[in-house]
């Protein structure tokens, strides 16, 4: 798996979903952008590509489409609707992009920065946003001040938690 963490300026959000949809086809890999306020870690990102291939090895996956699997695998959630508010949307974005295969993920990477919405890399990961994470995620104050976990492992409970959850 490989990140690119970086800015986005997206005009239209189909065509943007499309343009990486083909990238994916094309270099045998799958590819998912992520607004980086929702991403605890790596390691959240990783968890979620486990758990989505681990469904649709068991034909237990909710969407057809593996990236969007993984979307809800790192949203934490069931719904495709309310997984989206995760992904990126129009206008600037603070983003982390996912290639995951196969396939030449390398190539498919600098494709991606090829792209016109893309406009440089950023250390998106370091600058997390810990209201949000709790917010989307449900993690209250009181459960943070119970455990020596960090947020990012808690996101992550969570994440594997949806896998209990079916």
């Amino acid at each position: 798996m490989e990140l690119l963490e970086c800015t986005l300026v997206i005009d239209d959000l189909d065509e943007f979903v499309a343009a990486l949809g083909e990238l994916g086809d094309r270099h045998g890999v799958t590819v998912q952008a992520f607004d980086s306020r929702y991403v605890a870690d790596r390691r959240h990102l990783e968890r979620a590509v486990e758990l989505a291939d681990r469904a649709i090895d068991r034909d237990e996956n909710v969407a057809r489409d593996r990236a969007v699997e993984i979307l809800l695998y790192a949203a934490g959630r069931r719904q495709i609707d309310r997984a989206l508010e995760m992904g990126v949307d129009e206008g600037e974005t603070q983003a982390v992009v996912l290639v995951d295969g196969d396939g030449d993920e390398r190539a498919a990477l600098e494709a991606v920065e090829d792209l016109t919405a893309f406009h440089g890399r950023t250390e998106t990961l370091e600058s997390r946003d810990d209201e949000t994470l709790c917010d989307f995620f449900g993690v209250p104050d009181a459960e943070r001040a119970a455990t020596d976990a960090g947020l990012a492992a808690l996101v992550r409970e969570r994440v594997a938690l949806l896998e209990v959850e079916k």
